[in-house]
């Protein structure tokens, strides 16, 4: 049995038709930006899962690891207009969402006139994100969320597709500013970068150290993105994979009858968890070739579905739990 999302039926002679279609642009993509970006396969794979769902991904890994470099590459490669934004410690809400500025014509009369700011693309690169204060960065709820902003009373809708990528220093480091809990939980993933190994760095040094670095191609537009975004709304979910997430993401809220949850968690994720898990799986199966989601997908996106919108308690953290541990003990449960 399977659980199919509401929207008009499509036979499954079309359905695989268009999976097979979708995934000979999935590959060309795959292809472009593994022009630039080497090794970092798994990193790849789980921001375009993210793009590929509908949503935003948050790029944690210290600084020298292609974050930026790769937000730069899959916005050409996608076809996207995008934007960046530098996050510092000065950086106020208008300079991110825009604002209105008073205009006087020939006649003397006075009005308001808004000026766009840089959110208003189709891919918005937010680089160094946790380097702003936490007012600055909740100028993006509205917009990730909701798909458009409202300034003086006036609703401005975003570009369609609208995506946030944005990269994040560890918050050990000096300046940085730890995301609300409200913006971590609109990320659809949170992907860690960690260092390269020994043979991905080798190329690196190799291939980036002479007179030509290589360059991205576009080889998708925005529109057939949104087409292959429609078609993983589609694809149908098995039940035994809706349990399987339902009983993930329930297992990780304290109060809900594990233990050892109820021991180390002090807040667990909410019901977007399981939307976000949802549409993950759906775009990793038809990533791999595959018309509908397992649950080895659920396990393998667990943890960057699930580790930002989870909390450790004290005596957790003090012990030298991470939510990392506890989110791969409750995969293994399902």
């Amino acid at each position: 049995m399977s659980v199919m999302v509401k929207e008009s039926p499509i036979g499954e002679k079309d359905m695989i038709a268009q999976a097979e279609t979708a995934l000979a642009d999935i590959s060309r993509v795959r292809d472009g930006v593994g022009r630039v970006i080497f090794g970092q396969e798994a990193v790849v794979e789980r921001t375009l899962v993210a793009l590929l769902a509908g949503g935003h991904a948050l790029l944690v890994g210290v600084p020298g690891l292609a974050k930026t470099k790769l937000v730069e590459t899959l916005g050409v490669v996608l076809g996207l207009d995008s934007r960046r934004i530098q996050f510092t410690p000065d950086l106020m809400p208008s300079d991110i969402l825009g604002s209105e500025v008073m205009e006087q014509d020939e006649a003397g009369k006075r009005s308001f006139r808004f000026i766009s700011g840089p959110i208003f693309a189709q891919l918005l690169m937010a680089d160094e994100i946790n380097r702003a204060s936490p007012r600055t960065q909740s100028a993006l709820l509205q917009a990730m969320q909701e798909y458009h902003v409202t300034i003086a009373g006036v609703r401005h809708d975003l570009p369609a597709p609208f995506h946030v990528l944005a990269t994040q220093n560890p918050l050990e480091q000096e300046g940085t500013y730890p995301l609300p809990e409200a913006q971590l939980d609109r990320f659809l993933m949170q992907v860690d970068i960690l260092y390269p190994e020994i043979e991905a760095e080798r190329r690196i040094l190799l291939e980036t150290t002479g007179i030509e670095d290589a360059k991205a191609q576009n080889v998708l537009q925005p529109v057939r993105l949104k087409e292959i975004q429609t078609l993983i709304r589609r694809m149908p979910v098995p039940e035994s994979v809706v349990d399987a997430i339902l009983k993930l993401v329930r297992s990780a809220r304290p109060g809900q009858g594990n233990a050892e949850t109820d021991k180390h968690v002090a807040w667990g994720p909410g019901p977007r968890a399981s939307q976000a898990l949802t549409l993950c799986a759906r775009a990793r199966a038809l990533y791999d070739g595959r018309l509908a989601p397992s649950v080895d997908d659920i396990r393998a996106l667990a943890e960057p579905v699930l580790q930002h919108r989870m909390a450790l308690t004290f005596a957790a953290r003090a012990e030298g739990t991470t939510v990392r541990d506890v989110v791969a003990k409750l995969a293994k449960g399902i």
